[in-house]
C-alpha cells in the first residue's frame, strides 16, 4: 500500500503514520466495525468521487445495523472526504477511499455499549484490484467451499468487518488452488457474490445478476443495471445455479475496487470464448466513461473536489 500524507481521524487530519489505535480496541477482539469502499477518478475537471453520498449513507446504515453510533452526519463525512483528497494532493488516475468506524479502547467483553466509537477516513492510490491484465483478458473464478452465512445467523446487508472473515477464507482457498477470485454460494446453493464483488452473467444477450438476499446491496451493481437498461439490454435479477454459470456466454464481476472485471473461466470451465466478451466490453467501456466524467447523463453521480 502506498502511504498518503494524511488520514482523517475523529474530526482531525493526522499524519499517515500517526493515525493509530490501542491494541485493546474492542473491534480488534470482537470484530464489530463497518467499512466503505469509495473511489475518486481523475477527470478532465479534476478529481471526482463516484456516488459519494450513496457510499457515505451506506456506511451510516451499516453502523446503525451493528449498533455503532457514528457521531458525524453524512454531510460532514462527505465534506471530510473531499478535503482529504485536497490535502493529500494525489496525482494518479484514481484514488481509493476507505471510510470506516470501529469500537476503540475502554471496554472488554461482548457487550459493547460503553466502547468509544472511532471514525476514520483514509485514501490512497490503488490500481486495478484484480490486476490490469484481468480487466482486459478476464480472471479465473473458483466456486468456494465456503458459503455465505444465512440471514438467520448474519447481517449480510451490513458492510461489517466481521463479515469479511468469510470472504478472506474463500479468497485464500481460491488463490491457493490457482484461481484469481472466489465465488460464494448461499446456504441453499445459489450464487451470492464473489469475495468482494457482485456477479453478472450474460446468456442470449440478457444480463442476469442474483438478488441481494443475504449479501451487500451493491452500489456498482445498481449502476451497471441502470446503465445496461439505458442501453437497451434486458437485466434480470434472479437466483443463479452453478450449472448455469458454466454454460453462460459471458460473465463479469462488479464493485468499487473490481470495477468491471471479466471472467474467462469458472471451475475449469471456459466461459464463452475464454476472454472478455463483447457485451462485457461494452459495459466496461461505458462504466469507465461514467466514472471519468465522459458521459453527461451520469455526471450527477460525480462529486468534484
Amino acid at each position: 500500500m502506498d502511504a498518503a500524507k494524511y488520514i482523517w481521524m475523529n474530526g482531525e487530519f493526522k499524519a499517515w503514520n500517526e493515525a493509530q489505535t490501542h491494541v485493546l480496541s474492542h473491534t480488534l477482539h470482537y470484530g464489530n466495525g463497518v467499512i466503505e469502499g469509495t473511489k475518486a477518478y481523475k477527470t478532465e475537471d479534476g478529481y471526482a468521487i463516484f456516488r459519494l453520498n450513496d457510499h457515505t449513507k451506506r456506511l451510516k446504515e451499516s453502523a446503525k445495523m451493528t449498533l455503532i453510533d457514528i457521531p458525524y452526519s453524512v454531510e460532514e463525512l462527505n465534506e471530510a472526504q473531499l478535503e482529504l483528497l485536497r490535502k493529500n494532493e494525489f496525482t494518479g488516475d484514481n484514488v481509493y477511499l476507505r471510510p470506516f468506524a470501529f469500537l476503540g479502547y475502554g471496554v472488554m467483553g461482548l457487550y459493547h455499549k460503553g466502547a468509544p466509537v472511532e471514525t476514520v477516513l483514509a485514501a490512497w492510490e490503488w490500481g486495478a484490484y484484480l490486476g490490469e491484465e484481468g480487466l482486459k483478458s478476464g480472471i479465473r473464478l473458483k466456486i468456494s467451499s465456503m458459503t455465505r452465512p444465512a440471514n438467520t445467523s448474519n447481517m449480510g446487508k451490513a458492510k461489517a468487518t466481521a463479515n469479511y472473515l468469510n470472504s478472506q477464507m474463500a479468497k485464500f482457498e481460491a488463490i491457493e488452488c490457482g484461481y484469481d477470485e472466489a465465488l460464494l454460494l448461499d446456504d441453499q446453493g445459489y450464487v451470492a457474490e464473489a469475495s468482494g464483488a457482485c456477479f453478472f452473467m450474460v446468456k442470449d444477450g440478457e444480463l442476469i445478476s442474483p438478488p441481494n438476499d443475504n449479501s451487500l446491496a451493491s452500489i456498482t451493481q445498481k449502476t451497471v443495471i441502470e446503465m445496461a437498461e439505458d442501453m437497451g439490454y434486458t437485466v434480470t435479477r434472479r437466483r443463479i445455479t452453478r450449472e448455469e454459470i458454466y454454460v453462460a456466454d459471458e460473465a463479469f464481476l462488479t464493485g468499487t475496487a473490481a470495477e468491471i472485471t471479466p471472467i474467462r473461466e469458472v471451475d475449469a470451465r471456459i466461459i464463452g470464448s475464454g476472454s472478455r466478451g463483447p457485451i462485457t466490453e461494452i459495459i466496461q467501456s461505458n462504466y469507465f466513461d461514467i466514472v471519468f466524467g465522459r458521459n453527461e447523463k451520469y455526471k450527477h453521480y460525480l462529486t468534484y473536489i
